[in-house]
């Protein structure tokens, strides 16, 4: 069986240095908020190019604390993209405002920047973009729109540790950006965990108190904060594995460029590289789109492949948000009928991506 993502070969190439972080955390005696999260706060922040990074406890609550210490509330709107997981439309409803979607370019899967204006209204007071699979948004004309009404650009970078926009890495392009390390993740942790990324020292400084019972200073509270902390054993294992970061980018790319180059079944749609610029992406996610989804899935399945849908359900149809099912978002919807995730990750041999791919191209 070629796995999806095999987490346990993943994590077990770094498995004496991961107990030595483990080790060096049991022995400091301090488990929250010390030396560990302070040193990968620093590195993360050094390798995103970034001045700031806040530990937190997974992305959704990064997002939630960026729009709440912006003071985006129930007055005001905010654009996101409509093909995205579901996180990045709770963290705006959780601060009480309201999402207004914008449907995605059918060949990135990424939101469309030429219909984002259409949807800003005198309420509209920033703009979410989500780097979907692991391709950064195409920004410049999302800057010139945010430039031109004044609106904040936050960054979902969930799915793109370490891609670029034009030599610049993800999480250093917005205002603020929030990052995931669960551990399927690029870059991801042995269990939950997340950071938030920006230049802007007054929002740092809200988001530190934020993230930890609105407090600089313990038992003072100049905010209603949360309790969402990053904590030592997670900082002390990413701060191993960030380490090797950019050479499983690269070896995800190996994959990826093979299936690009080799997949020739009339019955595919490969995913598009925006501007051929493919040493940008980063392939958290290898996603095709197919006709007769289920037939394909089952036929993988037959032959020891396993394949994921990243998803199958759009966020305007989950019961959630019940609200919103008269809707029609028909990009995002075609997407999520269409889509299937071939096996990627930084431990699949090419001998394993040419299977696919002799399989893949004998499907009829």
């Amino acid at each position: 069986m070629i796995s999806f993502l095999d987490l346990k070969q993943i994590n077990l190439r770094h498995e004496e240095q991961i107990m030595e972080a483990v080790s060096r955390v049991l022995n400091s005696g301090w488990y929250i908020l010390g030396n560990e999260v302070t040193k990968f706060e620093e590195e993360f922040a050094q390798y995103c190019g970034t001045k700031h990074c806040i530990g937190v406890a997974n992305a959704l609550d990064g997002l939630t604390l960026i729009l709440r210490a912006y003071g985006i509330d129930k007055d005001d709107e905010v654009i996101v993209p409509s093909n995205t997981y579901i996180a990045s439309i709770l963290a705006v409803t959780a601060n009480g405002a309201t999402p207004v979607l914008v449907e995605p370019n059918l060949s990135t899967f990424n939101i469309n920047p030429a219909a984002i204006e259409e949807k800003i209204t005198n309420k509209t007071k920033a703009i979410m973009v989500v780097h979907l699979y692991g391709q950064s948004c195409n920004m410049q004309p999302i800057f010139e729109i945010a430039k031109k009404y004044n609106l904040k650009i936050i960054e979902d970078c969930a799915q793109a540790h370490g891609a670029e926009y034009q030599t610049k890495k993800v999480g250093n392009i917005g205002n603020a950006s929030a990052f995931s390390f669960y551990p399927g993740k690029n870059l991801g942790a042995l269990g939950d965990g997340g950071a938030i990324t920006t230049n802007d020292e007054q929002l740092y400084m809200k988001l530190k108190a934020l993230r930890n019972y609105g407090s600089h200073k313990k038992y003072e509270n100049i905010y209603k904060g949360v309790n969402s902390r990053l904590d030592e054993l997670q900082a002390a294992i990413l701060r191993v594995k960030l380490k090797f970061l950019d050479e499983d980018n690269s070896s995800r790319r190996k994959i990826a460029d093979y299936y690009l180059n080799n997949i020739t079944n009339k019955h595919i749609i490969l995913p598009i590289v925006e501007n051929n610029v493919a040493s940008s992406h980063v392939w958290h996610i290898f996603a095709v789109r197919t006709l007769n989804r289920s037939n394909l899935q089952t036929y993988f399945e037959e032959k020891g492949i396993q394949t994921l849908i990243h998803y199958p359900i759009p966020p305007h149809k989950q019961v959630a948000y019940q609200e919103w099912r008269n809707r029609s978002y028909p990009i995002s919807e075609l997407i999520h009928e269409q889509i299937l995730s071939l096996p990627i990750s930084p431990v699949m041999t090419l001998d394993d991506a040419k299977y696919v791919v002799e399989v893949l191209n004998a499907y009829r």
